[in-house]
């Protein structure tokens, strides 16, 4: 009698390994402080979107001044090329790129670089921009 059982406790033994086995461990050893709610996930794009945005106004703003323009056409390039070029950097492009434009500009209003400097800042900015998109 002993004998007749043990098929069905090899195939019960067989069973629970399989199944075990079959559940990925990653799974399992998730924690739920690991996960990303979607709230998380909406405040970080809205985050993303609002950063992408005034970069990309303070650019613009940048290079639409008279002197941004007067700079961008001494360098014989098309300042509205350079404007349209400005919404296909990306992300860290643009961020960097806003960086340098608003340091140039309070540099220039507190009195530390002249008018000059500024230009070439300028248009040292907008080859900057139609190369990266020319790259891409």
């Amino acid at each position: 009698m002993q004998y007749e059982s043990w098929p069905a406790v090899r195939a019960v033994t067989a069973a629970v390994l399989a199944a075990a086995f079959a559940v990925p461990q990653n799974l399992v050893a998730q924690a739920p402080e690991h996960l990303v709610t979607s709230s998380d996930l909406q405040k970080a794009a809205e985050s993303a979107s609002h950063a992408r945005q005034q970069n990309l106004e303070t650019l613009r703003g940048f290079l639409s001044s008279p002197r941004a323009r007067k700079a961008i056409e001494s360098a014989h390039m098309n300042p509205q090329q350079v404007q349209n070029a400005i919404a296909a950097l990306s992300d860290r492009e643009l961020a960097q790129l806003a960086a340098r434009a608003d340091k140039a500009q309070s540099d220039f209003a507190a009195g530390n670089i002249s008018d000059r400097d500024l230009l070439i800042i300028l248009v040292a900015i907008a080859a900057l921009i139609l190369i990266i998109v020319a790259v891409r």
